[in-house]
C-alpha cells in the first residue's frame, strides 16, 4: 500500500525498498496499538477546531465525528487493527476516514503534522498512564498504612549494618513505605505537569499558516496547558518520555527495596512474615520449599525500570532540535515498562492482602540485645551521666549478664517510634490530588 505521503510516480517497492522499510518501522506498529484511542480523540478535537475556524463544515465536522466514534468502539472492542502496507496508527485511522468519507476525510490532516499529531497521542497516553499509576499507589499506600495501624504493637528487631540494632515494630516498617511511596508522588506530579501541556498545533515543529486555534484543542482534549513554542513542543518528545521513566523509576526503587525486605524476612533465618502456599512457589527437587518468587520478581522488574531514564537518556542525548526517528524507540522503551510497573503494584497489593505476621518475635533469647539503648536511657532517666550509663550496660553485655525481660513487658510504643500515620496520610492526599481530582 502507498503510504499517505508518498508522491503519485512511486512505483511498488523494490526487494531493498521493503528491507529498509521493515527495518524503519521495526515493531512500531505493535506500540502504536496502544495510541490508537488517544489518535481518535486528538483527531476529534483537531476537527472540532478546524469546524470552528471554517476549515471544516459542521456537516463536514459530524461526518468526521461519527466516524471517528465508530473507529474508537472498534478499538475498544478489540476489532481494530493497522493493516499490512499501512505505516502506523496515524495512518490507519485516516484511511478508515478517506475510504468511509472520501474527500471529508482527506480534509481531517490539514493543519497537522505527524508529528503533533504523535506528541498529542504520547501525551494523552502517557497522562492517562500516570493517572492509572497514581491511583494504584494510592491503593497501595491505604494497604500499608491500613497495615501499619493493624500491627503496631506487634514487635520486631530493627537492623543497622545488617546486625541487630533496636526494637521496631512492623506498623513502622509498614508505615516507612507508605511515607516513601508519599515522597515518590512528588516525582509523578512533576511527570504530570510536564506531560499535561497541549503540543498540537505545533505541527513539524514550525506552526502553520492556518489560524489555528490551540487554546480550544488544549481545553477539548484536558491538558492544563499549551507548549507555547512550536519549537519547544517538538523537544518534549523524549523529554515527555524521560520524565515519566524517572518518576516511576522512584516509585520502583521503593518497590524494589520493599521486596527485598520481604524477601529476607521470609527466610526461615528470621521468619518474620509468610504467605499462603498457593502464593508461593515449590521446588522440583525440595518439597519443603517456598519461595518468594513473586516479589523476586517484582524486585527485579523493579530494578530494570530503575534502568530506564538512563536508556532513554542515551537515546535522546545531544540531538539537535527538531524531529528524529530516534524518537520512534522511546515507545518501545517506555510501553513495556508501563505495563510491567503496574503489574508490579498490583501483585504487590494482592500479595498484602495475604500476609501473615509472627508475632512475640522478641521473645527470642538471640534478640535481647536490642534493649540495650532503653536500658542506657532508663539509667541516663535516674539521673546517671549519659557515657557513664553507656560504660555501665557494655560491661553487662560484656559479661553477658544483661536481662532485658523486665524492659520487654514494659516497653511502650514511644520508646519505638511514633507513627505519625495520619499527618503521613495528610501529606500524601494532598500530593495525589494534584492528579487524581
Amino acid at each position: 500500500m502507498k503510504k499517505l505521503w508518498q508522491k503519485e510516480t512511486v512505483s511498488a517497492l523494490s526487494d531493498l525498498q521493503s528491507k529498509i522499510e521493515t527495518f524503519t518501522i521495526g515493531s512500531d506498529k505493535q506500540w502504536d496499538l496502544y495510541l490508537a484511542e488517544a489518535d481518535v480523540l486528538g483527531s476529534m478535537a483537531h476537527a472540532e477546531m478546524l469546524a470552528s475556524i471554517d476549515l471544516l463544515t459542521q456537516n463536514e465536522f459530524l461526518e468526521l465525528k461519527s466516524e471517528l466514534h465508530t473507529i474508537l468502539d472498534s478499538i475498544k472492542n478489540g476489532s481494530f487493527a493497522i493493516e499490512a502496507g499501512v505505516e502506523d496508527v496515524h495512518s490507519q485511522i485516516e484511511i478508515l476516514l478517506t475510504q468511509t468519507l472520501g474527500d471529508v476525510g482527506k480534509k481531517i490532516h490539514s493543519g497537522r503534522s505527524r508529528n503533533d499529531q504523535s506528541l498529542v497521542d504520547i501525551k494523552l497516553f502517557i497522562k492517562k498512564e500516570i493517572e492509572a499509576i497514581a491511583s494504584l499507589t494510592k491503593h497501595l499506600f491505604d494497604q500499608l498504612i491500613s497495615l501499619s495501624n493493624e500491627h503496631k504493637s506487634e514487635l520486631m528487631p530493627g537492623y543497622t549494618h545488617m546486625q541487630i540494632a533496636m526494637p521496631s515494630s512492623f506498623g513502622l516498617w509498614f508505615g516507612a513505605y507508605a511515607e516513601s511511596l508519599s515522597d515518590d508522588l512528588e516525582l509523578l506530579i512533576a511527570a504530570y505537569n510536564v506531560t499535561n501541556k497541549n503540543p498540537l498545533g505545533s505541527g513539524a515543529g514550525y506552526g502553520s499558516s492556518f489560524p489555528l486555534d490551540r487554546q480550544k484543542t488544549t481545553k477539548v482534549l484536558g491538558f492544563e496547558g499549551l507548549n507555547y513554542n512550536v519549537v519547544y513542543a517538538q523537544m518534549t518528545r523524549g523529554k515527555t518520555e524521560k520524565i515519566t521513566a524517572v518518576a516511576i523509576a522512584g516509585i520502583a526503587a521503593t518497590l524494589s527495596k520493599f521486596s527485598m525486605d520481604v524477601c529476607l524476612y521470609m527466610n526461615q533465618n528470621f521468619g518474620f512474615i509468610t504467605f499462603p502456599q498457593e502464593l508461593t512457589t515449590g521446588s522440583s527437587i525440595m518439597p519443603h520449599k517456598k519461595n518468594p518468587d513473586v516479589f523476586e520478581l517484582i524486585r527485579a522488574k523493579c530494578n530494570r525500570i530503575q534502568s530506564l531514564p538512563n536508556e532513554l537518556t542515551l537515546l535522546i542525548n545531544n540531538l539537535p532540535s527538531g524531529y528524529h526517528r530516534d524518537m520512534q524507540l522511546t515507545k518501545e522503551c517506555l510501553f513495556p515498562a508501563l505495563i510491567d510497573f503496574k503489574d508490579c503494584l498490583e501483585l504487590t497489593v494482592l500479595m498484602l492482602e495475604n500476609i501473615v505476621i509472627k508475632k512475640d518475635i522478641l521473645k527470642d533469647e538471640m534478640y535481647k540485645n536490642l534493649f540495650t539503648v532503653e536500658k542506657v536511657n532508663e539509667l541516663t532517666l535516674s539521673g546517671i551521666p549519659f557515657r557513664e550509663a553507656y560504660k555501665q550496660v557494655a560491661q553487662l553485655i560484656e559479661d553477658d549478664a544483661f536481662d532485658s525481660q523486665m524492659i520487654v513487658n514494659h516497653t511502650h510504643q514511644g520508646s519505638i517510634g511514633n507513627l505519625c500515620n495520619e499527618e503521613i496520610a495528610a501529606v500524601f492526599n494532598k500530593r495525589i490530588s494534584k492528579i487524581l481530582e
